[in-house]
Order: C-alpha cells, then sequence, then structure tokens
C-alpha cells in the first residue's frame, strides 16, 4: 500500500474511533492524545509586583498553552468578561475585504439526516446516521488542513486559523504573546509564511495576527467559514484541528472529533483530545463553520477550553488596532519583586526572580526590549508578558552590569 493511501486509512480509522468512543465512553473517553501528552515544568507562581503574597507553585508551561492547569468547570474564574455575545460586524467585514468570494471556505452542506445533529447534538440513532456523520467530519477534516496552520513566535509554538482571503489569523493570545511580533507561520503543505501579530483579548485569550502582505500573488489564502457560538450547547458535535506537539511533514493537522461539554460565557468545553501545541488551532461545528479557537489545555486531554467565535467579533475593532488588553483570570504575569523604585528592588524568596540570580537592591535597567526608567516602567514589561515566558533582563549591581534570564511566574 502507498504511504499517502496508508494515512489516509489511519487518520480515516482515527475519526470514526474517536467518535465511537466519544458516543459510548462519554465522558471516560480515552484517546491517543494522552500518549502525546508533553511533559510538564513546575514553575513558580509568584507575587504581583509590590504585594506580598504566599508562595504558591503549581504546574507550569505546556508548549502552546499558558501555564495551567484546567480551572474548575463552572468556578467563579471562568466569568472572564461580560460582552454581546452576537456582535461580530468588523470581523464579518473582514471575512469578505476582498468583496466577491474568490475562494472557498469550510462550510458544508449538512444532510437532512444530520440536521438535528446540527441543531441539538446528541448520538446517531442508525448505522446510516453514523456513516454520514463520518463522512460530514471526513469533509470538513481535509477542507480545515488548508486553513489550520502552525504559528512559531520564537521557541513558543502554536497553532492558527486564517480566516480571510486576505491573510487574518485567529489564534489564542498566548500564542500570539504580544503586539509587534514577528510569527513564522506553517501551512498544512509545509510552505513558511511570515505574519505579524496584532491585537489581543487577554481576558478571554484571543488573539489575532496577519499574514504579510506579497507573500501569495494575487491568489486568496485558504480560509475558514465563519459560524456564531451564541446558540452553542451541550452534547452538540465538533470537529477540532491543529498540530499536538508541533508541525510534522508527514502528518499535518490532525482532526479530532468531539462533543461540547459545557458553555459559558467566555469559554467552550469540549471532549476534543488536545494537548501542548494546539492552543490557537479551530473548532468546527459540523456544518465546517468555525465556532471557537482551541484555548486552555486541561489536566485531563479530553477537558479542555476553547475561545466562543463570538468574542473575536466584539473584540475585533481593538485587536486589529494592535491594542492588548486584560489576562486571564489566575494568569497574570509576575515576576516576584517590588519597589517602589526599580533601582532597588527587593526580591521574594523562591520567585521567578530569585531562581533567575536577581537580589534585594538590584538596580533593573531593561526588561525584554523595554528600558527602564521606573518601576512603574517595570510593571508595565512584565504585564505584557505571559506566563512561562523567559525573558532576558538586564541588571546593574555594585557598579557591574550583567544579563540574567527570568521565566515569567503567574499570580493565582
Amino acid at each position: 500500500m502507498h504511504q499517502s493511501r496508508l494515512i489516509d486509512l489511519v487518520n480515516r480509522l482515527a475519526i470514526i474511533g474517536s467518535m465511537m468512543i466519544a458516543m459510548f465512553l462519554g465522558d471516560q473517553l480515552v484517546t491517543w492524545g494522552q500518549e502525546l501528552h508533553l511533559e510538564r515544568t513546575d514553575v513558580l507562581t509568584q507575587q504581583p509586583l509590590g504585594q506580598s503574597m504566599p508562595d504558591v507553585r503549581s504546574s507550569g508551561p505546556v508548549l502552546g498553552s499558558p501555564a495551567l492547569g484546567s480551572p474548575v468547570p463552572g468556578s467563579p474564574t471562568q466569568v472572564a468578561e461580560s460582552v454581546p455575545m452576537s456582535s461580530s460586524v468588523g470581523m464579518e467585514a473582514a471575512s469578505s475585504d476582498t468583496g466577491r468570494s474568490q475562494s472557498e471556505g469550510t462550510e458544508i452542506a449538512v444532510p437532512s439526516e444530520l440536521q438535528v445533529l446540527l441543531d441539538r447534538g446528541g448520538e446517531p440513532n442508525t448505522i446510516e446516521q453514523l456513516r454520514l456523520l463520518e463522512k460530514q467530519n471526513r469533509l470538513i477534516a481535509d477542507k480545515a488542513a488548508s486553513c489550520t496552520v502552525s504559528v512559531q513566535i520564537g521557541p513558543a509554538q502554536g497553532c492558527g486559523v486564517i480566516i480571510t482571503e486576505s491573510g487574518y489569523i485567529l489564534t489564542a493570545a498566548h500564542v500570539a504573546m504580544r503586539p509587534g511580533k514577528t510569527a513564522k507561520v506553517t501551512m498544512s503543505n509545509g510552505r513558511v509564511i511570515l505574519a505579524k501579530t496584532l491585537g489581543m483579548n487577554r481576558r478571554v485569550d484571543a488573539g489575532l495576527m496577519k499574514i504579510d502582505a506579497g507573500q501569495n500573488g494575487n491568489t486568496p489564502w485558504p480560509h475558514a467559514s465563519l459560524g456564531k457560538s451564541e446558540s452553542l450547547m451541550p452534547g452538540m458535535w465538533c470537529l477540532a484541528t491543529g498540530h499536538p506537539g508541533g508541525y510534522d511533514a508527514s502528518r499535518g493537522p490532525v482532526p479530532r472529533v468531539g462533543r461540547i461539554l459545557r458553555t459559558r460565557l467566555g469559554a467552550i468545553e469540549t471532549d476534543c483530545a488536545l494537548i501542548g501545541g494546539d492552543s490557537g488551532g479551530p473548532l468546527f461545528d459540523i456544518a465546517g463553520r468555525l465556532i471557537a479557537v482551541h484555548s486552555r489545555i486541561g489536566n485531563d486531554v479530553t477537558e479542555n477550553l476553547h475561545v466562543p467565535i463570538d468574542f473575536y467579533g466584539t473584540s475585533w475593532d481593538r485587536m486589529q488596532a494592535g491594542e492588548a488588553w486584560g489576562f486571564l483570570p489566575g494568569f497574570r504575569p509576575v515576576i516576584g519583586v517590588r519597589g517602589p523604585d526599580s533601582s532597588s528592588v527587593t526580591v521574594y524568596p523562591d520567585s521567578p526572580a530569585d531562581d533567575a540570580g536577581i537580589q534585594d537592591g538590584d538596580s533593573i535597567d531593561q526588561f525584554g526590549d523595554v528600558v527602564i526608567h521606573s518601576f512603574e516602567d517595570l510593571k508595565k514589561a512584565v504585564a505584557d508578558t505571559m506566563p512561562g515566558e523567559r525573558v532576558a533582563v538586564w541588571i546593574s549591581r555594585d557598579g557591574s552590569s550583567f544579563k540574567r534570564i527570568i521565566e515569567v511566574g503567574r499570580d493565582e
């Protein structure tokens, strides 16, 4: 059997298998994703700047996801922000930014036999309905592959999804990191292009990027069809794509079928098996419409949070303008020092700053690319990072200047 036919067969069996397991085992879903679970490092979550807090340790960052452990479903920390869920005028306008569409999206006509599963979810009642659902997901996976991209910024890697012919990419805020960063974007066929990060609504982990102009001639970029998230409910079928563990040329984007477990303000939870490297990738309904973007990878690979697509619409104008704001509850970046002046900081014991070798009385002169003139400058520079990010810090001590690398912690 030719290698291409073998890979296609394996992918086909993976989709059928994950559908059968999701239907009959429900919350007991166990998938190959657990075998790919990346090792999580232990990172300090430390005191916020200027405040004294007890020393707390927790799971650190997985490649392509924030330093986490998924919050408890339904907990108060899940209420990220209150915004209308159906205002997506700016994003919809951008999705038709070249006028009449020249390229197909990902939407697929839904057979009448599957309409009830699209509208309300539930389990297929017949073998024929199951076969139609498998075929529908196969068609969506094939189309979704072309607009599901791998995103690399420095050593960190995640995913994104192209949503316009001109090259706008939705991703997770923690993947985009901050505005103005250059990203290496890898298409499903291995082609590498460059993009620039724009804005991000960190309150819900929504990020936006744009592919640099002049890299595709006059050919429109393949893109996802936009859906809506306001009417989603538990039990609905969905398909996640991404690059688990990073881009693999021999495999391409990996589709995973699952169902919505819970919906709440600012997050959708599904049992699609995701791991590090998937963050920022797309979640589709069974009509092939983009309904969410992968956000936080849970402690269990089958309990994961996604950013509802409607939040990208309500945040579109600010993100398109390159604005970044807020932070996820429990994910405020900290380094564990206090002022009142950056020329003589006090370092909390066992903090990220302490681990990096910064001492009481040191002067922090530069944090990453930002020259520090005051403690307020330092607070703003730290606030513009993500937990788990490694940042070069230049300090002065006893007349000597030297560099240290600090791994940013998080305030729970």
